[in-house]
């Protein structure tokens, strides 16, 4: 049976440390008001559009804020936070090369805004790596719904059976697996404890052997 042709990158926590710098961003929004950022409204958050996570967090603790000062003080703090500690996850650099080499085409589908992830990319040269870059302004549902996947299988001509999605959470991996992705959950230390079911493989990182199984490649 033929393998996937072609692979999707989620972003935050998958790609890059993001998902730890957010935390970090949360706890500093949430400690100017007098809360603490726990796990439980991480894990609700993670995954999500910004403006919806936002919202999450308000709910959670009655905060008297708009989504719009939230994403304000957010935009405020991540530059300095982006130019000391962005950095990729591990096995990146590699399974990038040995896409390349493969001749496999790949996207990224994330729920951060275009200006974030064009922050995020730039300094590593990374945009014309990818074939298409789908985030939350391209679509209307954001993850867990399927939206953006199959979106992305649509850009990538491609059914959406034939895409191998990677992704870090548990709304993303719902959102590839009702799309119906071959699902692969690549967990950091921000979301270890999340409900994959359906993925294929929990792998280690991205430098997990079996990845490269899955898609024919050498390590």
């Amino acid at each position: 049976m033929p393998g996937p042709r072609a692979v999707v990158f989620d972003l935050d926590g998958l790609m890059f440390n993001t998902e730890e710098l957010y935390q970090d961003v949360g706890a500093q929004l949430l400690r100017r008001r007098g809360h603490v950022f726990r796990q439980e409204l991480l894990d609700r958050m993670m995954g999500r559009p910004s403006h919806i996570a936002l919202q999450l967090m308000i709910e959670a603790h009655a905060l008297d804020a708009t989504v719009e000062e939230l994403l304000a003080e957010t935009d405020a703090i991540f530059p300095e936070i982006l130019r000391t500690r962005l950095a990729p996850m591990p096995g990146l650099v590699e399974l990038l090369e040995a896409l390349e080499r493969g001749q496999i085409p790949k996207a990224i589908a994330t729920s951060s805004r275009r200006a974030f992830v064009e922050r995020v990319l730039d300094p590593f040269g990374y945009q014309p790596r990818f074939a298409h870059i789908l985030t939350s302004e391209d679509i209307t549902h954001g993850k867990p719904h399927p939206e953006i996947y199959l979106t992305a299988a649509e850009r990538l001509q491609v059914s959406p059976g034939e895409l191998l999605v990677l992704e870090d959470s548990a709304n993303g991996c719902s959102a590839a697996v009702a799309a119906g992705a071959v699902t692969v959950a690549v967990p950091g230390a921000h979301s270890r404890q999340h409900d994959f079911s359906g993925a294929v493989l929990v792998a280690d990182t991205l430098r997990d052997e079996r990845i490269y199984r899955l898609l024919g490649l050498e390590g």
